[in-house]
């Protein structure tokens, strides 16, 4: 036959009740038992039966230790939980800050592009203008370095070329130095050549 499932509700019958209580406090007890045993654990099990009556069961010598041990680590786990609590409150309270300061920025950067000025009472129209000019003398004044950075450097490789240029020129002099100049010739000198000008001599023919 097989055995339904238990309906978890109050049993009516009060011997019935007894009955169930007594059978499922024993195997609890067992069960509690072995857990403490196959698995070296600390168990401590409390039981008041529905007339006041104590059953209880402990792994070590005295359940007053178990009890404090267990009071202890509640405390611990409920600082945690508060400690947790207090860092999210604190995240959560820096995000929606940080989200505000961006919300601002938003606004002053499309105040600043001139695409929220409608609403601008004249005192803020005139603050916008003076960052506006702040910011604008600024751009100038690092526009300005740039340029002057710009032509020192130019003027550095403007002299590295010329002093190449002032190297190559004295090694060129220095080498048409060293080549001797061929000795020029006099208009007296005769100048031997295999020019002949008549008609060609002929062999003497000897009798």
């Amino acid at each position: 036959m097989v055995r339904g499932k238990t309906q978890m509700k109050r049993i009516e019958n009060a011997s019935s009740r007894q009955v169930t209580f007594s059978k499922r406090r024993s195997g609890l007890l067992k069960k509690a038992f072995e857990l403490s045993v196959l698995c070296d654990a600390e168990v401590a099990l409390i039981i008041f039966s529905p007339s006041g009556r104590l059953y209880e069961f402990s792994s070590s010598s005295q359940m007053s230790h178990t009890i404090e041990r267990y009071q202890k680590n509640a405390r611990t786990l409920a600082n945690q939980r508060i400690t947790e609590e207090v860092y999210t409150q604190k995240l959560k309270d820096e995000a929606a800050d940080s989200y505000k300061k961006l919300e601002l920025l938003e606004d002053a950067k499309r105040t600043l592009l001139g695409e929220n000025i409608v609403s601008c009472s004249i005192a803020e129209l005139v603050q916008v203008e003076e960052q506006l000019e702040k910011s604008l003398c600024k751009i100038r004044a690092r526009k300005h370095t740039l340029f002057q950075e710009q032509i020192h450097h130019l003027k550095e490789q403007e002299a590295k070329l010329m002093k190449v240029n002032t190297d190559l020129k004295e090694k060129c002099e220095m080498v048409a130095s060293m080549i001797p100049l061929s000795q020029p010739l006099s208009p007296d000198m005769e100048v031997e050549t295999g020019l002949f000008i008549g008609p060609p001599k002929t062999k003497a023919n000897h009798v």
